[in-house]
């Protein structure tokens, strides 16, 4: 099975640039004899359109996210708990309509992702992270279930490469734990929550992941073994800043930084204290933040003690590193900080196909430009090992003496 990549558009040729891998023992390259083992720990689904409305009750299909048109002939994208978003229409050419027209089916993502050197991935939705976009939990809910159903319909039996994470609105405590039965049930290999629980702007009187309203969750989820992700622009509206600038800050301030919320309430509440089990991370956020928002989480337990509680067995740093982990893309900084910081069995590389934030179709060149700062044993375990570990992959024959090198070290 193959995939044809194209040369790339002018927009696009700066995803070549590349210090290349020639001094390392094993390559990032697809078609290299010595190519590392890698799970792209973030890939996104694409649904059919009509996906919901088809299989979801009448009472909701007005609820449902879809297009509007204004008074002088605008369409708007409308979503229950997002503001309006006007749609322009942009022409996408290059790369970057190659992205938006690619992943329709589990045979064209397998060409694709083996022609970029990915060997397994996890996948999360695409149109489908609308379905935490309400303060409805119980319709969220129903949204989620329709959600995992198609999933496992569509890459149930390619499992082994393709395993999509079966979707939860976690602020409806029962469903979610009926939907966490159904999912490990049925052979899911993780769960998906929203990074608030509650739809919407802070609000101090919602409930949160730190309060024990959720200890029948995450023992339901403990039980299973299954792992917990939190996807970026999930839980609140990341599209909160408008006019000029706005899909650099929205994607940056309002898209990637709350992915932290979640990771601070489980290490810092005493979660995982009472559920030793739990394994959690933040999805498509990025590393670079991990090693600043543990040591600020840190230096609140010590400085912040008087006013803490409950009172925590370690700090929230060694919390993280024994339960916690995060997916990155393309980040040299975060890199560099993981070895410092101890963080290397904590970091995931994703490509977030087709996603034009992802490094898809050109991931070889992206990983030369950003890890070469790590030994070969560090890129084993942040390409794919860990995901192994995490996910439960197994990892393939050919690359097991690779596995075993990264395990000494």
């Amino acid at each position: 099975m193959a995939s044809s990549i194209p040369a790339p558009d002018a927009n696009n040729t700066w995803r070549l640039e590349t210090p290349g891998s020639a001094d390392w023992p094993r390559s990032p390259r697809p078609d290299a004899a010595n190519k590392y083992f890698m799970v792209s720990t973030d890939g996104h689904a694409q649904e059919p359109a009509d996906l919901w409305v088809s299989r979801m009750d009448a009472q909701y299909h007005e609820r449902l996210p879809g297009m509007i048109l204004a008074g002088d002939g605008a369409k708007f994208q409308k979503t229950e708990g997002f503001r309006p978003m006007r749609l322009r229409n942009i022409k996408f050419e290059g790369e970057d309509a190659l992205r938006n027209r690619s992943g329709f089916t589990p045979e064209a993502r397998l060409a694709d992702l083996e022609a970029d050197g990915v060997d397994a991935e996890i996948l999360f939705p695409n149109k489908g992270l609308t379905i935490w976009a309400t303060p409805d939990a119980e319709f969220s809910q129903a949204m989620c279930r329709v959600y995992n159903d198609w999933a496992w319909e569509t890459f149930g039996p390619y499992n082994d490469r393709l395993s999509p994470m079966a979707c939860l609105a976690a602020a409806d405590i029962a469903g979610a734990v009926a939907e966490v039965e159904r999912s490990a049930a049925r052979g899911f290999r993780g769960l998906s929550l929203p990074c608030k629980p509650v739809w919407g702007a802070p609000d101090h009187t919602a409930l949160n992941y730190n309060l024990p309203e959720f200890d029948p969750l995450w023992a339901a989820i403990q039980e299973t073994g299954l792992p917990i992700t939190f996807h970026v622009s999930t839980g609140r509206d990341p599209r909160t800043s408008r006019g000029n600038g706005g899909a650099i800050i929205n994607y940056a301030v309002h898209s990637l930084a709350p992915t932290m919320e979640p990771i601070a309430n489980l290490c810092a509440s005493g979660v995982l204290a009472r559920f030793p089990g739990l394994r959690f991370g933040s999805v498509e956020a990025g590393i670079g933040w991990v090693a600043w928002a543990l040591w600020a989480m840190d230096e609140a337990h010590r400085k912040h003690h008087m006013f803490a509680r409950p009172k925590l067995e370690m700090l929230p740093s060694e919390y993280f590193k024994e339960h916690g982990f995060a997916t990155f893309q393309e980040d040299k900084p975060g890199l560099d900080l993981a070895r410092e910081h101890g963080l290397v069995d904590n970091f995931m590389w994703a490509n977030d196909y087709p996603h034009h934030e992802g490094t898809w179709p050109h991931s070889a060149e992206a990983i030369e430009r950003t890890m070469g700062g790590l030994d070969d044993a560090e890129r084993a375990k942040v390409l794919g090992l860990n995901a192994a570990r995490v996910f439960g992959f197994k990892v393939p024959e050919r690359y097991t003496d690779h596995a075993d090198a990264a395990a000494h070290a």
